[in-house]
């Protein structure tokens, strides 16, 4: 099984190739080859959009928040949707699935929109969601519909927690809450806080502004969870092992009281 520790061998062999810095905000510009989709989707189900209901011919819409370079994006939605070779938007069940991804890396997103093989159906942005969030407002306006039916956080959580301190982290769960049905959640251990602080300095960088300063330590996934539970109205309702790199994906649900 991966570690950290091997991660951060990896991904420094990646830095002196690509000389990428050291990537402050998880924008590792060659990610995917470090860390493929296939440690993802090998825990996810295929038939993860009708296990949850979404079957019934009304559009459904998946968001990935820090898409990088959109490779997960894509592989994602294929797995999901089921149709690797086609323009046409409909899933399994008639359903139409439309995925926005958005990345703070602009260079990263023009590298998703010149690859995207399923313009039609995905679509991606240059977003910071720390500072503002209108342009998700805006999609889901365009697609008639309150809320993304499904959210993926995958290795998110650590670079805006690192960046934006405590309170960043919990906003960023409080807003993604608040326009998810669902939150698939993957959050970095602590122990890969620490290994990004080693990175930074030794690749001659001041530490991370915040890292010192966190309350929030230890099980990350359980600090969300209790979060997500007691302030966001929502539930953990299934856990689908840990990745190669021991990360937990965790799925949430928001309780039916505030579903649309």
């Amino acid at each position: 099984m991966a570690t950290c520790e091997s991660v951060v061998k990896v991904s420094d062999a990646v830095d002196e190739i690509n000389d990428p810095g050291a990537a402050p905000y998880g924008n590792f510009i060659n990610y995917y080859t470090f860390n493929p989709p296939e440690n993802r989707l090998g825990l996810i189900p295929a038939t993860l959009l009708r296990d949850l209901g979404y079957g019934e011919h009304q559009p459904t819409l998946v968001l990935d928040v820090g898409c990088n370079s959109g490779e997960l994006s894509v592989a994602f939605y294929k797995h999901l949707v089921q149709k690797p070779e086609s323009e046409d938007d409909t899933g399994p069940d008639g359903t139409k699935v439309h995925l926005l991804g958005f990345d703070l890396d602009e260079s990263l997103i023009q590298r998703a929109q010149q690859t995207n093989p399923l313009p039609r159906s995905i679509s991606f942005i240059p977003l910071d969601i720390t500072e503002h969030n209108d342009q998700l407002h805006d999609y889901l306006n365009q697609h008639d519909c309150p809320h993304f039916h499904l959210c993926l956080c995958l290795a998110v959580t650590m670079w805006v927690h690192l960046n934006h301190g405590d309170s960043g982290l919990l906003q960023l769960l409080s807003r993604l809450a608040s326009i998810s049905q669902h939150v698939l959640l993957e959050a970095q251990p602590w122990k890969c806080y620490r290994s990004a602080a080693r990175r930074l300095r030794k690749l001659g960088r001041s530490d991370f502004d915040h890292f010192k300063t966190l309350k929030i330590r230890g099980n990350i996934s359980d600090h969300a969870r209790e979060h997500l539970e007691k302030h966001c109205n929502m539930k953990l309702i299934q856990s689908f092992g840990s990745t190669a790199w021991d990360r937990e994906l965790l799925l949430f649900k928001r309780n039916v009281t505030e579903a649309h």
